[in-house]
């Protein structure tokens, strides 16, 4: 069996898997969340850190902020790739332009020893990576020259009106508690806190309903031939 048919053959599989849908959606959601507050806090002219000078992190985010326009520039191109990965229609150009960025802030975090900071971008690295691979169709051209290329679908599945309702408040959950982070949004606060968990887990009550009753109207469908 050739690469070529095994990267078929896997990809299928996954895209038959109702589960990875969902967690193909998860992942847009935490990486669209994850850039939105760092990148307003740049475009806004706003410093990253309060550490000085003195110490390397603190001396290389300075140098950065004192660049200006190519500060503020990150943090527009940091905005835009969030949106672009937060839709379905758009979230295949988000995750190849979030992948350079990322790959960019997870070399920068190792070289500079932040503490703990590797693991989460590392994380996210990953999991732009794993977004590149489930839309792997439409890079096969670029990786496979092949005469008689297989056609592969990418067929979104069937989805119950909750399960949208839930990602919106799931998403609008993190995007609220992740804002103060950076000084921007609604000060923290803890009826603040217990809110937006309180939303996000009911947006994931309401992802689960839906699945469950997408699952079951399928099964009680009639089955032909």
């Amino acid at each position: 069996m050739s690469i070529e048919t095994a990267l078929d053959a896997l990809h299928a599989r996954a895209r038959r898997s109702p589960f990875l849908h969902r967690f193909t959606e998860f992942n847009r959601i935490l990486l669209g969340i994850s850039f939105i507050a760092p990148g307003l806090t740049k475009a806004l002219g706003n410093r990253f850190t309060v550490l000085g000078t003195d110490t390397p992190v603190g001396f290389f985010f300075e140098a950065m902020y004192q660049t200006g326009w190519y500060w503020r520039f990150i943090g527009l191109a940091q905005i835009v790739a969030s949106l672009l990965v937060l839709f379905s229609r758009t979230a295949t150009l988000g995750a190849v332009m979030f992948f350079p960025i990322i790959l960019n802030i997870f070399i920068i975090t190792v070289s500079l020893r932040f503490t703990g900071t590797p693991v989460i971008t590392g994380l996210m690295l990953l999991a732009c990576t794993y977004l590149l691979c489930w839309d792997y169709p439409k890079f096969k051209p670029l990786l496979f020259n092949s005469s008689a290329q297989s056609e592969l679908s990418i067929t979104e599945p069937q989805r119950h009106w909750l399960e949208r309702i839930g990602f919106a408040l799931a998403a609008i959950s993190g995007l609220v508690l992740t804002l103060p982070t950076r000084g921007l949004g609604i000060p923290f606060s803890a009826p603040v806190v217990i809110g937006c968990l309180v939303i996000g887990f009911l947006g994931g009550l309401l992802i689960l309903l839906g699945w469950y009753l997408v699952a079951r109207q399928n099964r009680l469908q009639p089955q032909h031939g």
